[in-house]
């Protein structure tokens, strides 16, 4: 298909530039593996596992034919006072994956949408134990958490926030964030190590300044994902999971980028050791080739939220939230053979491998070069960090991506980074062909 037989004129692209595209227009027609086809015939290797999603890599059999098969058994049902047999499952599996006793999963399409949710559920949950005056929360700078108004507003990516002013959440606070530019410019497979207490701010000014009794929740990323995969301290998660139980906040882990997979390990809290109060996932559950998305929340919540409506008629709601798709029954199925398909094939181990190599590479072929000023690799993604052009922040890391893209590699531009995360499958020929190309475009753009 040749880019003159379609219509470009009525679909307004999401967080893109949308009046330069339509001038050098970047539109996929298939995939398979590792590779995309564009309109004019063009095979672009997917370096950022199409933004996090395809884990398991471009059409997969055991996912498609679970599709099919689904479609044609049960298409859609509503899950509203009712349900359907794949969300029971694929709830089951899920469970069963996450850490600690986070056993409670409620179906949504998205992350922005696990993120409002869990937000809803945290003000629900503490309404429901007589501590309703709890509806203060805590984001990070720099944190995002979709595109929903309670995303961006515990969210701290200022692009993100700038238009919409006072119609995001009022009783809102961020910490401070997570990287020293100097110090941990380069991190390579490790956790930096800082001499100050990142959590000294939350503990003896952000929450006095509320007063810890209204705190609803806390919620952060493992790694900063979105931001330019940006790792947390040593220790950081554990002194803040510490924080949260001394005040009795509820602790939200964001995983749509670090769950299933992308650390070598289920979840970035199975990585840190750290079990939340509830877990945001969506992206990889499918390997994208349908929206779902949930939050896994605790049995505590659960059982809390019910027993709060013992002396309620048998037909009273506990919960006021769903989705027309939620626990969609062909995404469900689509979850399901995907989360085989990891186990099968051994994705996350060959993830935490794969890591490995790609931290080796992005290092040893970036440092050094024109423009470069930091460089972090950790689980299977890595970011090259390159110094602002004056008056156009954010202009390098497009140009670079764009020249990537007509050298046939997809990158990820994340404000002054280069993101790359490629699906699980990827071999070494892949990192090098990628770190090659995006290394040639830093000198081009020097």
């Amino acid at each position: 298909m040749a880019y003159p037989d379609f219509n470009m004129d009525h679909q307004w692209l999401p967080f893109t530039p949308n009046r330069s595209f339509k001038k050098e227009p970047r539109v996929f027609v298939a995939a398979d593996g590792m590779f995309f086809t564009t309109h004019d015939g063009k095979q672009v290797l997917d370096g950022i596992s199409s933004l996090w999603c395809v884990g398991a890599g471009h059409n997969r059999k055991p996912i498609n034919e679970a599709i099919k098969k689904q479609l044609d058994t049960l298409d859609y049902a509503t899950a509203f006072q009712a349900s359907n047999d794949q969300a029971f499952q694929a709830a089951e599996m899920i469970a069963a994956m996450a850490p600690g006793d986070l056993n409670q999963v409620l179906f949504c399409n998205s992350g922005s949408e696990a993120a409002d949710t869990s937000l809803k559920v945290a003000l629900a949950y503490h309404r429901a134990r007589g501590e309703g005056h709890r509806n203060v929360f805590i984001g990070r700078e720099k944190g995002y958490h979709g595109v929903g108004f309670g995303g961006m507003s515990v969210g701290g990516i200022p692009a993100n926030r700038k238009v919409y002013g006072a119609a995001l959440l009022p009783r809102v606070d961020h910490m401070r964030f997570i990287h020293d530019p100097v110090k941990h410019a380069y991190i390579h497979g490790a956790e930096p190590v800082w001499e100050q207490d990142l959590l000294l701010e939350l503990e003896n000014r952000i929450l006095p300044l509320h007063d810890p009794s209204n705190i609803a929740a806390v919620i952060v990323e493992p790694v900063a994902g979105s931001a330019g995969w940006y790792l947390p301290p040593s220790g950081y998660l554990k002194r803040l999971r510490e924080i949260c139980d001394k005040h009795g906040i509820l602790l939200i882990f964001d995983e749509v980028i670090t769950g299933f997979g992308r650390m070598g390990t289920n979840f970035g809290a199975d990585y840190y050791g750290v079990v939340p109060d509830m877990l945001n996932f969506a992206k990889a559950v499918t390997n994208g080739v349908i929206p779902l998305g949930g939050v896994i929340c605790t049995d505590r919540i659960y059982n809390t939220m019910m027993e709060a409506n013992a002396g309620s008629p048998a037909h009273a709601i506990e919960f006021f939230h769903g989705y027309t798709y939620s626990g969609h029954p062909v995404a469900c199925a689509a979850a399901m053979a995907t989360l085989s398909l990891f186990r099968q094939e051994k994705l996350f181990e060959r993830a935490g491998q794969m890591g490995v190599v790609l931290g080796d590479a992005v290092h040893s072929g970036f440092k050094g070069l024109p423009n470069v000023i930091g460089i972090r690799s950790l689980g299977l993604a890595a970011a090259v960090e390159l110094s602002s052009m004056a008056g156009s922040p954010g202009k390098r890391a497009y140009d670079i991506f764009m020249d990537c893209f007509r050298s046939g590699v997809l990158v990820r531009p994340a404000g002054e980074n280069i993101v790359i995360c490629p699906p699980y499958i990827v071999e070494k020929e892949h990192v090098e062909r990628i770190v090659s190309v995006v290394a040639d475009a830093i000198k081009k753009n020097a």
